[in-house]
This record gives C-alpha cells, structure tokens and sequence, in this order.
C-alpha cells in the first residue's frame, strides 16, 4: 500500500467532517505541546484526528524540522509523498533520515534538497532506490553557499566505490583530526549501531557512516571490536579485529569479532559468541537462544518456565495436535 496525495486529501476530509460534531469537545491543550516530540507517524495520525489538530500540526514548522521515515511508513514513501510532508517545513528542515525507503529516487531527493538548503544531516541508508551520482548531487547542492552538510549515512546503496567515498568526503565539513582516525573520535560497534543506527551515528561518530574495508577493499561499514581481550593481545594488532561484517564475524549481542571455534548459531540464524550463547534463555526443544532482536518470537507452553521455538513449535507441536486430532 503507498501512500498517495488522494489518501492523505481522504484523512483530511474526514478531519474536518468530525470536527463538525457538536458532541466532541477541543482537544486538550498538552497536545499542541508534545506535537513537536511525536515520531512521523504518530504526527501524521494526529493531524487526522481532527481539524483543530490538523491545522495546528500543519501550521506549526518546529514538528517538522527533523524528519525521520522508518518502518512501517518507508515503503509507502514515494518522490511526491516526500515532497508534500517536507513541505512542511517551509523550507528550513534541518536533518532528513529516510531509513529503507525504497521508493524514494535520485530526483525525488534533489527536489527536496533544492527545497530545504538548509539540511545538515542526510541520511539515507538502504534507499535502494538511489544512485552514488544522486547522493552526490544532493550533497553538492547542500553544501553550496556556505550551507554545511555535516552528517551523512549511505549504506545500502548500491554501486558505491572510493571515488564516490572521495567525492562525498570533501562536500563534508570533516575535522582533518577527526579524517586520520578510523572510525571517527569514536569506536562503531556492531550490536550498537543495529539497536539505533541514527542516534549512534550522530554521538561522536564519523560524519560519514561508510569506509573502506581494510580487509575487502569495499566502501562498506566498518566496525570496530569492544572485546579487552582484543586490545590486549600483543601478537593480534586491532587491525586484525576491525573490517566490515563480510569479512568479520560478530556477534549479535555483544558486537565482538567471533572466531570459528567459539562461533555459535541462535534460532534465528544470528551469529553469537559462546559468551553470550550461555547468558542466553534456551529453547525447551532443540536448546537454541534468540537473539534479543527477536525473543519475542517464542511461544511459552502452558505451566512451563521456558519457551519454545518458533521452528520447534511448527515442526512438533502444531505437528502432534494434527495427529491427535
């Protein structure tokens, strides 16, 4: 389902026409006050509640200064769609983060740019739907007329190589201290940036969330390993730990690099070190952990303490109850 401009006309025609009944009373007045906090979403829902809170939402350009799409509005997120919601923000948004939005284009996103010179922080990862020439001609137009794009994520998109990487780095207003050291001021971990990629990206990381693999030699993300031991041992420089998650294994829960021998797998097929395999709660069947990403895929049987596995609940469970019956 995408979102299109006769649907969101629809949700304002039903705002106005339930503002006419007499029997509801003006929405409270916290409302106005936490619009500004609200997720996309959210916003969204609210501005079709009624005609009052639609024309305060619509009206107001401080709820639309930083806009994040993530799921479930990225794949129904269109070049027009983008447009209309940016609009917004009269144009002076300030961060644009579209997270997997796939319909998005290299022209829907130049249209926007064009729109809002204002924007330091563009993020764009797994927008499949972009090109490295189409990022590059965004971060060229904001960084035009002293207007400085500070903060950038691409990852997902295809087809990106180092003179695409060059290209983008020197639109960028990056510390020349901050350039020489891999990473950034601060080390990316694997399990942190799979939690809340924006947020950790925007604490102390590099302004751009790619590299090039030491090991590969593809612009691809980098992390670095947290594990003391790593940093300890004289004879396995951190070098050896550092790489993109093609090249090194990690862990899903504590982010370390994970050698074959202490490699262990969860029901989800999510790689784990031994260490956090054994803090792990089992299934009562085939004694696999979730990760916690998806522990909440589990079933728990009546008068049991443990769980069952989504894989052993279809194949021996829902299996016997077709027998028996």
């Amino acid at each position: 389902m995408e979102i299109s401009e006769s649907t969101v006309e629809h949700q304002e025609h039903e705002a106005t026409d339930s503002s006419g009944d007499e029997k509801a009373g003006p929405p409270h007045e916290a409302l106005f006050l936490v619009s500004a906090y609200l997720p996309l979403f959210e916003l969204l829902a609210v501005s079709g509640v009624c005609r009052t809170l639609r024309d305060a939402v619509n009206t107001d350009v401080l709820p639309w200064l930083n806009i994040i799409v993530k799921a479930p509005l990225n794949l129904r997120i269109s070049d027009e769609v983008l447009k209309k919601i940016t609009s917004k923000a009269n144009g002076r948004l300030r961060s644009l983060a579209l997270m997997n939005c796939a319909n998005v284009t290299d022209e829907g996103l130049q249209r926007v740019v064009e729109q809002n010179p204002l924007i330091n922080k563009l993020y764009v990862p797994g927008c499949t739907g972009l090109t490295p020439d189409g990022v590059i001609r965004a971060a060229k137009t904001l960084s035009e007329n002293h207007h400085g794009l500070k903060s950038l994520m691409i990852y997902g998109i295809y087809n990106m190589n180092k003179q695409h990487l060059e290209t983008l780095e020197s639109y960028l207003q990056i510390n020349r201290s901050q350039q020489k050291q891999p990473g950034g001021s601060r080390p990316l971990l694997f399990h942190e940036y799979k939690d809340c990629p924006t947020s950790r990206h925007d604490n102390g990381h590099a302004a751009i969330d790619v590299q090039v693999c030491p090991k590969c030699d593809e612009v691809r993300m980098v992390f670095d390993c947290p594990r003391r031991t790593c940093w300890t041992k004289i004879d396995r420089p951190m070098t050896d730990c550092r790489g993109c998650n093609f090249c090194i294994p990690r862990c899903q829960e504590c982010g370390g690099c994970v050698d074959c021998e202490e490699m262990e797998e969860a029901v989800c097929a999510d790689i784990l070190c031994s260490d956090c395999w054994l803090q792990l709660p089992k299934c009562d069947f085939c004694n696999k952990p979730y990760c916690k990403q998806h522990a909440g895929k589990g079933y728990c049987p009546p008068g049991s303490t443990g769980f069952v596995c989504d894989v052993c609940y279809a194949k021996f469970i829902v299996d016997l109850h077709s027998v028996v019956e």
